[in-house]
């Protein structure tokens, strides 16, 4: 790409099955949950990794805050997935390479200051700034300029503090243009990091932080890290989209099998991650308010490619055998009963065959054969250090229950009850720590949950070099041109196919595994009617009616 030495996106909501359950000790109502407003829906949640800044929110916690208190300049709908106007009254290009925005009128933060088109130049601005730290800074990487606001040499200083690609025409019109053509790029207009900002962010920073100043249908009462967060509907909200329900507590819960307990004894009303343990009972236990529905998730396992015993050429071999010793049929189908289905490539079916889903991708590598996988492991040298480790946080999504399976499995392909053993981390925040400051030194949890349902989305944040998303450290020259082109493709059959190509040089490299595409679910309580989930497996708080 011109001018930038590599388009490195920041990463989606990433880290799937991140949904956070079962309450800390003295959890309790959060206060006004119950006892203060009958009309405020109580939710399961967990402490987000940063703080709450758009631009530096790339996880699933802070991604599931920051979308109700803000909206952009697109909003994905809540069935399809698709990407439609919200602020934005239009977003025009004659050559899809420079963009014309209008926003609509009557906008306004819930300080009640204006929504206008300099909120959002000023928001991206930050946002790319390398001296600001946003982890979604390289979501702006397209925009004309971004190489002088954030350059790409190590500890380099910026030569500018804005991007020269944005241009405030007026109150309400603001043009974008890019360094290539990228005709998806209004689509990806919905996500976190597009968010607008008010003044007052930068007015004063601290005090914003700590009680966060959106455009959304909710708006920040209070924040106690650990405990809860009390969300109450925003009165100055003019979207079509405005909450049927007075608020939302989100408590803050380390186990989930401890949330779905509080949601069967009615002290919760909506756990949107039914632990494993507790699937052979689900339906029984809560008949028609179980929730399973088909999400843009996909779990995988990572390599630390940036370690010579993985990253070496000969080492594609191991990971193709580690690949080849997982059951995933027998994990899915006795673990997560119907809640998980074997992946066959690294996009998610809910995009459909048009959108990029392949059933093909991935091949044999994905397909359990112990002979060939004990063989390839032996190929390539053995494991490294004779062992191979499996690390992930383990307080939320079940994770330990398919770490000890996985292992298992790859212990009974390899006939060596230590060949895998797994290395647990208590929380989230410190596991995403660990795999940011790029501490792996074996397999690590790595799925992803979709921003938008693109296939775009799926690969270039995860595996374009230098992309914020890319944790595993992969490197691939030819894959990076198969993106650029698939993004500068006219057509939308054109983009998937070019993107497919790319795709397929991943299942080549195998810097990650797929294990299974993942269903969302949830349960809620008799107090609540009309829950249900979006594409993003994130539940729709603003439907959310209380009944009793």
């Amino acid at each position: 790409m011109p001018g930038v030495a590599r388009v490195r996106w920041g990463a989606g909501v990433v880290a799937v099955g991140l949904v956070v359950s079962a309450c800390t000790p003295g959890g309790g109502s959060g206060g006004t949950g119950a006892a203060g407003s009958s009309q405020v829906v109580r939710a399961s949640w967990g402490d987000p990794q940063n703080p709450l800044e758009p631009a530096n929110t790339n996880e699933v916690q802070g991604g599931k805050v920051l979308g109700m208190i803000f909206r952009g300049l697109k909003h994905y709908d809540p069935v399809s997935g698709k990407a439609e106007n919200m602020v934005a009254d239009s977003i025009t290009s004659s050559d899809q390479r420079s963009f014309t925005v209008k926003l609509k009128h009557g906008w306004t933060f819930s300080d009640g200051s204006p929504v206008t088109a300099r909120s959002f130049v000023d928001a991206w601005n930050y946002g790319a700034l390398v001296t600001n730290n946003q982890v979604n800074a390289h979501f702006f990487a397209y925009i004309e300029g971004y190489d002088q606001v954030h350059p790409a040499a190590e500890n380099a200083r910026p030569t500018a503090r804005t991007m020269s690609g944005l241009e405030v025409v007026d109150e309400h019109t603001f043009t974008i243009r890019l360094t290539q053509a990228f005709s998806s790029f209004p689509d990806t207009l919905g996500y976190t990091a597009f968010y607008p900002l008010p003044r007052s962010f930068y007015r004063d920073h601290a005090a914003w932080l700590a009680k966060p100043v959106g455009n959304g249908p909710y708006q920040v009462a209070s924040y106690t890290r650990g405990q809860v967060m009390e969300l109450r509907r925003s009165p100055s909200y003019s979207g079509p989209d405005k909450a049927r329900n007075e608020g939302v507590d989100l408590k803050v819960y380390t186990d989930n099998n401890t949330a779905y307990t509080d949601l069967q004894a009615g002290n919760l009303d909506i756990a949107d991650d039914i632990p494993a343990a507790q699937l052979p009972n689900v339906k029984s236990d809560l008949g028609n308010r179980y929730i399973n529905q088909p999400a843009g998730i996909l779990q995988t396992l990572a390599f630390p490619m940036y370690r010579q015993a993985w990253g070496s050429d000969r080492a594609r071999s191991l990971r193709r055998g580690l690949s080849m010793a997982i059951d995933r049929e027998r994990i899915t189908s006795t673990i997560y009963r119907d809640t998980r289905m074997p992946a066959k490539d690294w996009t998610s079916p809910v995009l459909g065959k048009d959108g990029g889903y392949r059933t093909d991708v991935c091949g044999e590598a994905c397909t359990y054969d112990p002979q060939q996988a004990k063989r390839l492991i032996d190929e390539a040298g053995g494991l490294p250090g004779g062992r191979v480790t499996l690390t992930s946080n383990v307080d939320s999504g079940s994770h330990r229950e398919w770490m000890d399976a996985v292992c298992n499995s790859i212990n009974r392909a390899l006939d060596n009850d230590r060949a895998c053993t797994v290395e647990p981390v208590g929380t989230f925040a410190d596991y995403r720590k660990r795999v940011t400051n790029r501490q792996m030194n074996g397999m690590f949890r790595s799925g992803w949950q979709m921003d938008y349902p693109l296939i775009q989305n799926f690969l270039e944040p995860l595996y374009y070099t230098g992309a914020s998303s890319n944790e595993s450290g992969y490197h691939n020259p030819e894959f990076d041109d198969r993106v650029d082109r698939a993004n500068a493709a006219g057509s939308r059959s054109d983009t998937v196919q070019e993107f497919v190509s790319a795709e397929r040089l991943v299942a080549r490299d195998l810097p990650t595994i797929p294990l299974w595409y993942q269903n969302g679910t949830a349960g809620h309580s008799e107090r609540v009617s009309n829950v249900r989930l979006d594409p993003f497996s994130v539940p729709v708080f603003t439907d959310v009616k209380v009944t009793s």
